[in-house]
This record gives C-alpha cells, structure tokens and sequence, in this order.
C-alpha cells in the first residue's frame, strides 16, 4: 500500500468518476484503475463498483475511506513539519485559481516568484470556486485563490483584494456611447457570453430575473480567454472582473463601468492551516500576499 494508491481512492471516493479523478490527479484512466486494483488486492476487498451513474463505495470502501483520509492528512502534517526544518525552500508547491485569476494574475507573479526560490516547484491548476475549496480541503492543494466568501467552516481565508465587476462590450457599442456608468438592468436584453458559475453570471442572471426576462445567452465558455475574444467578436457582451479587462486598450473590445454600488468580488488565499504548509507553500503564500500589498501601494 501507497500513498498514491490512497490519494488514488480518495479521488474517486470524492469524485464519483474515474474519468474526473484521473484527470485531477494527472494520471491516465487505465493507471488509476491499476492502483485502484493494487489497493484492493492489498486490503482483500473491493472497495469500489463500478454503476451506471459512475462509481460508488461498497461498505468496505465506505468504511475504509475515512481512515484513507487521515492517513493522508497525518502525512501532510507530518511532511510540512519536516520542510519547516529546511532554511530554503524547495519542492512542489500545488496553487489552484479562479480562470481569470490563473490567466491574467499568476502568469507574472509566478515569474518572479520563481526568480526568487528557483527550488520551487509551482505546479498550477485552474477551476471553478467549490472545486477549488474542495481540493484545498482533501490537501491535493496546498492553497488556492477564489472569491469570497468561502462554503466550508474548515479553511483559512486571507484576503488579497477586492474589485468591481465591469462589462466588456465589443468596440464601439451602443453601451459605450453612452459614455456613462450603466444599470445592469439596462443589459439584459444583450446578448450575453457568460461561464457558468462565474460571479458575472449570476449577477447577469439576477438582473434578468428581476426584470423578468429570460438571459440571451449567445455564447457559453469555459475559458476566460476565450470569452474575451468573443467578446472581441461582437457574439456579445460579458460581465468580467476588472482584473481581466486592464488591457482593454489594446484589444478589441471596451469596458463600461457598472454603477455605484453594482456587483463586486473579494478574492482570498485559501489553505488549511499553517500547520498543513510546507516550506515552500509558506514561501508562495507570503510572496503572493506581500506581491499584491506592494501592488496597491504603487
């Protein structure tokens, strides 16, 4: 017995799908599914079925699975002991963001931050906010960036910045000539290019109920980028966080600000607990807050 054969059941336990499993852990299906088949043939037991619906616990697997969790979690503590005995840090450090945080934040700070402890490993994952939370909680990540506030009692939130909402709209439109803030309630017969589950989206969602009109949703997306670009194309307009749209200017498309008191996100960094970092995850959790003080000053 492992621990990736543990982390291997751990996933599948949280996730319900070898396919979502395996790709969170970066392994190929058939490699998960031979560590799966090792911990079994370990334990004498099977531990999971597979079902219709993806995969589910047998009684051994549900019993089994909380004694998983802590064995990973004792190893967690015990290793981030161990690399706070080190002068310098060195290693992996996992960090999970938001899409618009990964794309237009960290590239830079991960720059520098690597400019400063080259032994650093970052190894970075883009998702939505519970995902985020969720691989926080079960120690896959060492910390994550999402926007506040958080859904579980049992993480660390520290807070890094606060910023509008603001609507971006392809050059030139008809909301731009306005030359003025904008209601969202003056929106919601646009056509929209949304991500679901964003904090734009539900704010765009919420404008359209209050009016009683049902979202024209033109384009859905999973990638920050791309709903920038069509955006850019003219599919439609989109409710972004400021921090995607700094440099507008110099694309294809204009940002019209929300009124006075329009939607607005906090975005934290999110860990276990200090107890939980390692060395390096300590480095990358002060570089980051330290970073973005400075920023604010400047």
């Amino acid at each position: 017995m492992n621990t990736e054969q543990l982390k291997a059941f751990v996933q599948v336990a949280r996730e319900g799908r070898l396919t979502v499993a395996a790709k969170q852990l970066g392994v190929s299906q058939p490699g998960l599914s031979r560590q799966l088949q090792a911990l079994e043939t370990e334990l004498g037991v099977r531990l999971l079925v597979r079902a219709p619906g993806g995969v589910v616990l047998t009684d051994a697997g549900e019993r089994f699975l909380p004694h998983a969790r802590r064995a990973l979690e004792a190893l967690a503590v015990g290793t981030a002991e161990l690399g706070a005995l080190t002068s310098t840090p060195r290693g992996t450090v996992s960090l999970g963001a938001l899409q618009s945080v990964g794309t237009y934040l960290l590239p830079e700070l991960v720059r520098a931050f690597k400019g400063r402890y080259p032994e650093v490993l970052p190894r970075l994952s883009e998702g939505l906010h519970d995902e985020l939370e969720g691989r926080v909680a079960s120690g896959e990540l060492d910390l994550c960036i999402v926007a506040l506030p958080l859904r579980r009692v049992d993480l660390v939130a520290q807070k890094l910045w606060e910023e509008e909402l603001v609507l971006a709209v392809p050059r030139g439109h008809r909301l731009t000539k306005l030359k003025r803030p904008v209601e969202l309630s003056e929106v919601v017969e646009e056509p929209l290019v949304v991500i679901p589950g964003m904090s734009g989206t539900y704010a765009l969602e919420a404008a359209c109920e209050g009016k009683g009109v049902k979202p024209r949703v033109a384009v859905e997306m999973d990638s920050a980028e791309g709903l920038r670009r069509m955006v850019e194309r003219g599919l439609g307009v989109a409710l972004l966080p400021a921090l995607m749209t700094r440099d507008h200017a110099s694309r294809d498309f204009d940002v019209v600000e929300v009124t006075k008191g329009g939607p607005r996100r906090q975005v934290a960094l999110v860990h276990r607990g200090e107890e939980y970092l390692t060395a390096a995850a300590r480095a990358l959790k002060t570089f980051i807050v330290d970073a973005l003080r400075r920023s604010r000053h400047e």
